[in-house]
């Protein structure tokens, strides 16, 4: 990998907000530039890791669908443990173990393949966003189900003013770039 890491600086100016998507007044932050930035997303990749070091050892990285697999998935390679997919309703065979959570314009339901998280690991929750913290937070209810010991929650961004950190309170929750929501 040729050059030297990006700066937090230059992380999060490749994040592209996208006024007004996907419905007015909201302001969509765009990792995919970031993505497509080979150093940038290494940078990023490692940046986290480090980020997430204070928890000790971690068994098993989840990740949100669908931006939280991307990231999610890297960083588990990146600390040489599995990934385990949390899916929405109904994109997994079964037998699957699911959890539904109220969203400001309705409800969703995240799953996770039965047995993939197991009793007494070591999980770090990942995802892109943290906004108001719901999918995170169902994200921690659906791991402890399993039995799986949630030791943080990991975020590549974070939105000031949302209360995401409050949705997610007793967790110790880690990001690497803020913005204001």
């Amino acid at each position: 990998m040729a050059g030297e890491p990006l700066g937090i600086d230059a992380l999060g100016a490749l994040v592209r907000p996208v006024p007004d998507y996907p419905t007015a007044g909201v302001v969509f932050r765009d990792i995919t530039p970031l993505l497509a930035d080979g150093p940038a997303f290494n940078g990023a990749v490692a940046a986290l890791a480090d980020l997430v070091a204070h928890h000790g050892p971690v068994d098993t990285v989840t990740g949100m669908e669908a931006r939280g697999f991307i990231l999610g998935a890297a960083l588990a390679v990146r600390l040489g443990v599995g990934f385990v997919p949390l899916r929405k309703a109904g994109k997994l065979p079964p037998p699957v173990e699911s959890v539904t959570y109220d969203l400001e314009y309705g409800s969703a339901t995240l799953e996770v393949r039965t047995g993939t998280v197991t009793p007494g690991s070591r999980v770090l929750i990942v995802d892109d966003v943290l906004a108001t913290g719901g999918t995170a937070a169902a994200a921690v209810r659906l791991v402890e189900a399993c039995g799986g010991d949630v030791v943080g929650a990991a975020f590549l961004l974070e939105l000031d003013g949302l209360g995401g950190r409050d949705a997610l309170s007793g967790l110790v929750v880690d990001s690497l770039l803020t913005a204001g929501s």
